[in-house]
């Protein structure tokens, strides 16, 4: 994973599911990517229904 690309997931996280910034900064990317994941299919389906 690219730096760029990680700090755009870390941010993302940090608005939509409140989670601080530092304790994003100390996870695995694979943590990362799989949150990201997850909080990114949810919003996008909240953003469908609305």
């Amino acid at each position: 994973m690219q730096r760029q690309e990680r700090e755009n997931m870390i941010k993302f996280l940090s608005r939509v599911k409140e989670m601080s910034f530092e304790k994003l900064m100390v996870l695995t990317d694979a943590d990362v990517e799989h949150l990201y994941t997850r909080a990114y299919n949810d919003h996008e389906v909240y953003e469908e229904v609305i």
